[in-house]
């Protein structure tokens, strides 16, 4: 009999859901216990993805099938709005499985723990029902974390996304044609990213998103006010200080790069530029969309959930460019 603990994946044609089963198939201690994908019901999953067992097979299951496979864990990786029903399902059952979601749906609910480990898994102990956080909202709030409490007026976050952001359904912001040689900005105002920074971080955020011709990657630039002047210098002893010992963020002196940053599951910090009169910080952040801003974190998330190193199953040559 397996030891491993068994995790069922909803919502598994995605890009993140191709992640997601590559790292959860890689893992020492986790087990794929059932991929559902509505459209692939029925074929190998390793006629799609490397490395999965020849005997699994995707399954179509709805929230009562889900429950009733009866894995030690559900992951959600399924559009915003949908997650509900297999949260609904698992309660009239009265069963106990670690819930982890992926979209928008309980980010705002003081009843999930909301994921972001290097911020706040001092609270992950004993949680079952984690939110993970929005891929513009990780590398805002790691690049603007630091600086919380000493922060004038609102915060501006120029964010650019490679198109895999977009999701697999067709839309101009994941069309290759219309992304060439193109900059394409969206929701400028209200996105549900700039709610979700400003209530974790309480200080009031003002987010840009657009989306670029490359693949996979965010590149955020902040530009912030200081209650009181910085330096460089102390900006980078600052940040540095703050994220030391954690291994998958990086500080750096100069600005990251996107392309450097594609198929890894960490964050560069880094750029600090501060105005003549001290008061003015522009920093720059990176990480992948697909990994850091979804998949690893979904796995470091699902690690701490079950008492294991928060950095099972993370491929060292994938943390860091």
């Amino acid at each position: 009999m397996s030891s491993k603990i068994r995790i069922g994946l909803i919502g598994a044609r995605g890009y993140v859901g191709s992640e997601l089963i590559r790292l959860l198939s890689a893992h020492p201690q986790f087990e794929l216990g059932f991929v559902s994908s509505r459209e692939r019901v029925g074929q190998r999953v390793c006629d799609f993805e490397s490395g999965v067992d020849p005997a699994l097979n995707y399954v179509n299951f709805g929230p009562e099938a889900a429950v009733a496979a009866r894995a030690d864990a559900l992951v959600l990786a399924l559009p915003n709005g949908k997650a509900h029903e297999f949260v609904a399902a698992v309660d009239s059952a009265g069963l106990d499985p670690a819930l982890l979601d992926l979209s928008a749906d309980y980010r705002f609910d003081a009843r999930w723990y909301y994921g972001l480990p290097e911020l706040t898994r001092v609270r992950a102990p004993g949680e079952r029902r984690i939110s993970n956080p929005g891929c513009y909202a990780s590398a805002m709030q790691l690049a603007i974390a630091p600086l919380c409490g000493r922060i004038l007026g609102p915060v501006q976050c120029f964010g650019v996304s490679g198109y895999s952001g977009a999701g697999t359904s067709p839309s101009d912001k994941n069309n290759v044609e219309l992304l060439r040689d193109n900059l394409m900005p969206y929701s400028l105002s209200g996105h549900i990213h700039e709610r979700e920074v400003s209530i974790q971080l309480a200080e009031d955020i003002e987010f840009m998103p657009h989306v670029a011709a490359h693949f996979r990657g965010i590149t955020m630039t902040v530009n912030l006010h200081l209650e009181a002047p910085t330096s460089v210098a102390e900006l980078v002893e600052l940040y540095r200080a703050r994220y030391a010992g954690e291994p998958l963020i990086r500080v750096t002196d100069t600005a990251p790069w996107v392309s450097r940053i594609a198929g890894k599951t960490g964050v560069e910090i880094g750029g600090f530029t501060v105005s003549a009169d001290g008061r003015r910080v522009v920093i720059v952040s990176t990480l992948d969309n697909l990994m850091k801003g979804a998949a690893s974190q979904a796995l470091q998330n699902l690690n701490l959930a079950f008492g294991l190193d928060e950095f099972a199953g993370l491929n060292a040559q994938e943390r860091l460019p």
